[in-house]
C-alpha cells in the first residue's frame, strides 16, 4: 500500500477525485482516505501545514496501514534562479533549516541520528514517470491556467529540499539558505519532517514538489487557486504513470 500526503487538501483534490472504493478513517482530526488509485491500493491524507503536523501524520499512517512506501506532493517556494512557477522538484536531499541546537551539534545536524540531511529513495521510476507527464503536459493542465501563471516550458530537477517552520518571503533570508545549504533548490514546510519518520520506520519515501513561487518579496501568487487548478493535477499525472 503506498501512502500519498499533501498539507493542503487542494493539492490532493484531483487525486481524491479519482480514488475508487473509497473508506475514510478520522483520527487526529486528520481524515485517511483509502482505496484504489489506477490499480494500486493508496491511502490519501492531507497534513496540514508545518514539521509537526507532517510528522504526525505520517506516523499515524505508518502505525495504522500496512505502508509500503510514501510519496509526499505540494508546492514550494524557489530559491534557486534557474527554477520558475510550475517547475517539478523531485527531493534528494532533505534538509531542516531551522534545526539548529549548537553548540552540542553542527548546524542542521539532528540529534542522535547523526545527520545534517535525510536522503530519499532513488526512484528512477518516478523519474520516468515525471518526464512522460511533462512530455503530455497539456493532457492534464489547461493552457489557459497555466498562462495565467506565466507557466510556459515546465522542467523537473532532481534536488535537494530545505524544510522549516518558517513562510520565506524576504530576499535576504533566501540568500542566508542560499549561502548555508547551497544544493537547495526550494524551500517548503513539511518534507524533511516526513522524510525523517520515514527514515526512524525505515519507509521508502519520494517528495514531488511542485513550484508555485520565488521565495522572496515579490512571492504573492494565490496558493489555494494555483494548488487547486494547477499543482494538484501534478500528481495525478505523475502517479497514473508511476503506477500503470
Amino acid at each position: 500500500m503506498i501512502g500519498i500526503i499533501s498539507a493542503m487538501r487542494e493539492e490532493i483534490n484531483a487525486l481524491l477525485e479519482q480514488l475508487q472504493d473509497v473508506s475514510k478513517i478520522n483520527k487526529g482530526k486528520r481524515t485517511y482516505y483509502s482505496g484504489i488509485l489506477y490499480g494500486k491500493k493508496v491511502v490519501l491524507v492531507f497534513s496540514r501545514w508545518g514539521k509537526v503536523a507532517a510528522a504526525a501524520t505520517t506516523t499515524q499512517l505508518i502505525n495504522d496501514y500496512k505502508i509500503d512506501e510514501i510519496v509526499f506532493t505540494g508546492v514550494a517556494g524557489s530559491i534557486h534562479s534557474d527554477l520558475n512557477i510550475g517547475d517539478i522538484v523531485l527531493g534528494k536531499n532533505l534538509y531542516q533549516h531551522d534545526m539548529d541546537a549548537s553548540p552540542l551539534f553542527n548546524k542542521f545536524e539532528i540529534p542522535i541520528i547523526k545527520k545534517t540531511f535525510i536522503e530519499t529513495t532513488t526512484n528512477l521510476s518516478l523519474i520516468n514517470s515525471t518526464h512522460l507527464f511533462l512530455d503530455n503536459y497539456s493532457e492534464y493542465i489547461d493552457t489557459s491556467q497555466a498562462n495565467s501563471f506565466n507557466i510556459s516550458t515546465p522542467k523537473v530537477v532532481h534536488g535537494d529540499i530545505a524544510s522549516g517552520d518558517q513562510f520565506i518571503t524576504t530576499k535576504s533570508k533566501v540568500e542566508q539558505l542560499n549561502k548555508e545549504i547551497p544544493t537547495a533548490i526550494c524551500v517548503e514546510m513539511e518534507g524533511a519532517a516526513v522524510a525523517k519518520v520515514c527514515y526512524e520506520y525505515e519507509i521508502p519515501f519520494s517528495i514531488i514538489r511542485i513550484i508555485s513561487d520565488k521565495a522572496d518579496d515579490n512571492s504573492s501568487i494565490d496558493f489555494p487557486l494555483f494548488a487547486n487548478k494547477i499543482a494538484s493535477k501534478y500528481p495525478l499525472g505523475i502517479l497514473k504513470n508511476y503506477f500503470t
